[in-house]
């Protein structure tokens, strides 16, 4: 599902790897407002950085969480999602997901399934946090049960972006899931990522020293 979407392939994503840096992916439908609610969380006055090549926004946020100072990066899809799929670099080396749908679009909410499912073919074991947005146009729509959060055992926020409700909590809690995660993660996929980086690694330097010791002999039969 997930080879057709965009390109961000050449973007560097080691900079994850330090105890600093955090990533965290938002997935949904188009025009479900995850834009809108991390604007609305980083309030006025911000720019977000658009990156068209790798049909990607990044949205950086600098806090402190007990103490420590933390950088995050929210990645934004960009349009990408118009292709129901992401590529996998989208997931690499994520921390948490915030996934979002608009309580007035049915076809939204019944979407979540197949972002979730590609989202834990990349990401098995990543925290989620299920968010309904747009409540401030009826909110009755808190009294329903939406069984999809309940039944993938996964946090469920009723916000909105228009008017604030819940936006900051819900961020602020996605940062500390990520935290968490990352300082007990054991998540397979990024143990194979970094087995294949090292792969590539130990090629590069070994097809180096052929070269080497090639120009050496050269070098000899020369001499």
């Amino acid at each position: 599902m997930a080879g057709d979407g965009g390109h961000v392939l050449d973007l560097d994503q080691a900079k994850y790897d330090a105890d600093e840096q955090v990533k965290i992916i938002c997935l949904g439908d188009s025009a479900v407002g995850k834009s809108k609610l991390m604007e609305r969380f980083l309030m006025d006055g911000y720019r977000p950085q658009q990156l068209s090549t790798y049909a990607l926004t990044l949205y950086k946020y600098a806090t402190a969480v007990d103490g420590k100072a933390v950088v995050v990066d929210f990645w934004d899809t960009a349009g990408q999602e118009r292709f129901q799929s992401m590529h996998p670099s989208y997931y690499h080396k994520a921390h948490a997901c915030v996934m979002v749908f608009d309580v007035q679009r049915k076809i939204t909410y019944k979407n979540l399934a197949n972002w979730y499912k590609e989202l834990r073919e990349y990401r098995p074991e990543i925290p989620c946090i299920v968010v309904a947005n747009k409540i401030d146009a009826d909110m009755k729509v808190t009294q329903r049960n939406f069984n999809f959060a309940k039944k993938q055992g996964l946090p469920l926020y009723y916000v909105s972006a228009a008017d604030g409700t819940n936006v900051v909590k819900l961020f602020k809690d996605a940062i500390k899931l990520a935290l968490a995660y990352k300082q007990n993660s054991r998540d397979f996929m990024d143990e194979v990522m970094r087995e294949l980086e090292n792969f590539e690694l130990d090629a590069k330097e070994e097809r180096s020293s052929e070269r080497e010791a090639e120009l050496f002999l050269e070098d000899s039969e020369v001499a």
